[in-house]
């Protein structure tokens, strides 16, 4: 421990400590692109905690539900049907998320979808919540496809990785 009870001092500090990153600057919603992928969801009291304030997991719940709606709205593909008839997984291989303002029950809240880094068996999605116009949240998933038979990655399949690269385009 430090001298005055924080943390580790300067010299006590193990090699892997992680210094908070940056917060980023909150973004209007119209500061994104008009091609993004938009929806609208009511925060409900089921997604908060006693303060009425929402528990953080609930709202990488929330993103996790706007990517599954993002696939037949915005790219054309039945996500449903990658899972249950090509057995193609729709895994994440990681999670950041970066909260702004507290979401807070019966909020209504405005999710964008951006399309980064498209690899050989993965894409990037950056999530934007807005209330109001304002963003309160930014999520990044990292998606990778899998065999669900082999429980194993797999390139992207051909179709996906069009779709993203078309709404790529779109938002640019």
């Amino acid at each position: 421990m430090g001298r005055h009870g924080g943390g580790p001092a300067e010299h006590e500090r193990p090699q892997d400590w992680v210094e908070a990153a940056p917060r980023p600057r909150p973004l209007s919603v119209t500061d994104l692109p008009d091609g993004a992928f938009r929806t609208e969801r009511t925060v409900r009291f089921s997604d908060c905690d006693p303060a009425g304030i929402v528990y953080t997991p609930r709202f990488v719940d929330m993103m996790s539900g706007v990517i599954e709606d993002f696939f037949p709205a915005a790219l054309g593909l039945d996500y449903h049907g990658l899972l249950r008839d090509e057995r193609i997984g729709l895994g994440y291989a990681r999670i950041g998320v970066d909260f702004l303002r507290p979401g807070q029950m019966g909020d209504r809240l405005e999710f964008a979808v951006t399309v980064g880094r498209i690899g050989g068996a993965s894409a990037a999605f950056t999530l934007h919540a807005f209330r109001g116009g304002e963003e309160i949240l930014r999520g990044t998933f990292v998606m990778v496809t899998t065999s669900l038979a082999q429980h194993r990655a797999i390139p992207l399949p051909t179709p996906l990785r069009a779709a993203l690269v078309a709404y790529q385009d779109r938002c640019r």
